[in-house]
């Protein structure tokens, strides 16, 4: 993934996809297979991007100050969430195709469906992708990105 984008539009880039997934998430249907897959990859994408810039950050930054640090350890929690949120979607996709087997391979109308349902987990998804903009916020709040090369900061 290698851009060109600097670590402020690459983080704008994670919040504003998660905030788009999230909100996807609360409209989709539940069974609709096809689009958990397609969730579950923009999840690994984020995570991925995170990570990216995770790498970039400990590329240019010296790690000296707890501000260093603790910008490094948000940016690892939104890979987390993005990482989490994912496996929780490929747990609704799983509990999905189970529970439809389950409907073609009963012998009478009472189909006895196991839980979580993959509800409960696209909704534990969606808490995790609430994480992420939080964190963002936070990182913008306590100014921890370095400023674009060539902007002049106050002192």
């Amino acid at each position: 993934m290698p851009d060109r984008s600097t670590p402020t539009q690459t983080l704008d880039r994670i919040t504003t996809d998660a905030l788009a997934l999230h909100r996807a998430l609360r409209t989709s249907a539940t069974d609709d297979a096809y689009a958990l897959a397609a969730q579950i990859t923009e999840t690994q994408d984020l995570a991925d991007t995170a990570l990216y810039l995770f790498r970039v950050l400990t590329q240019h930054t010296p790690h000296t100050t707890s501000a260093d640090l603790l910008l490094l350890e948000r940016v690892t929690h939104i890979a987390k969430a993005a990482q989490d949120a994912g496996a929780e979607l490929a747990a609704a996709l799983a509990r999905a195709v189970e529970n439809r087997r389950r409907r073609a391979d009963a012998v009478s109308p009472r189909v006895v469906l196991i839980g979580p349902s993959p509800q409960q987990f696209i909704e534990s998804a969606t808490d995790l992708l609430d994480r992420i903009p939080a964190l963002y916020h936070a990182i913008h709040r306590d100014q921890l990105l370095p400023p674009p090369p060539g902007t002049h900061q106050p002192h």
